[in-house]
Order: structure tokens, then sequence, then C-alpha cells
């Protein structure tokens, strides 16, 4: 029995892995840049509800700045971590199993010369030593 639920797991989940790859390639395209900035007041590539104004007040409550290091779990192409990393000045990494969203928001990373990693990873077995980090943000991750 326990076999059949993890091979179910492991279908649904590559199931879901590849429809959100899909939907990180359009992501950065003028429109859907344009639907983001209207919706959520930036145009990051975006993929959660989180807005301008509520990554701004987490920057505030987590207290980052240049000499922290940040874990957006979930990342996606980036949003919030890549955003957040450019307006407080500390390092982000960024940890999602898809992989697309995690190039959209590495490109990103490389373009605005900010300092971090993206790793594909599970939430749940995240190759990071916990004593490393000094904030984390997790939004609209499905599960």
């Amino acid at each position: 029995m326990t076999a059949k639920v993890d091979t179910e797991m492991t279908i649904e989940f590559n199931d879901r892995t590849v429809d959100f790859d899909e939907r990180y390639r359009v992501i950065e395209h003028d429109v859907m840049q344009r639907i983001e900035g209207r919706v959520i007041g930036s145009s990051y590539g975006a993929n959660s509800y989180t807005t301008k104004v509520q990554a701004d007040q987490l920057a505030e409550v987590l207290a980052l700045g240049p000499e922290s290091l940040l874990l957006d779990i979930g990342s996606g192409a980036g949003w919030p971590g890549v955003y957040l990393a450019r307006t407080t000045g500390c390092r982000v990494v960024l940890t999602d199993m898809t992989i697309e969203g995690l190039r959209v928001g590495a490109s990103r990373m490389a373009r605005e010369a900010i300092a971090g990693a993206a790793i594909g990873a599970s939430g749940a077995a995240l190759p990071i030593r916990d004593e490393a980090l000094e904030a984390a943000t997790c939004s609209d991750v499905f599960c």
C-alpha cells in the first residue's frame, strides 16, 4: 500500500511541476508583466498573491539588511525574495522544485547583480544549515 501511495504522489507532483514550469515560461512576456504590475504593484514575474506593500512590510518585520541571508522557500520565479534582496541589500537563496521558475529568478538575480543562489530542492529537505539563515519567507506555496 505504501509504495502505491508514494507512486501516486510522485505522479501528482510531477504533473504539478510540469504545469508550473509551463506557467513560468510565459511569466516574463510583456503582457504578463503589465498585468502583474496592475495587480500586485510590481513586475517581478510573480506567481504569488503577495503584494509589493506586503513584501515591503516583510522586509521591515524581518529587519533585512546587507548582513542578512534570506531563504525564499517555494520561491518560483523569485517573488518576493529577489525583490527583498534588491531593496534591502540582503543575500537571498531561492528554493523551489520547479526548474523553470528558478531559471527566471536566477536570471533576474544576475541582471540585478544580487548576491545569492537558486537551488532546486524540496522545502522538506533543504541543503542549508538552519544557523546559516537570518530569515525566511514562504509565499503561496501549494503542497
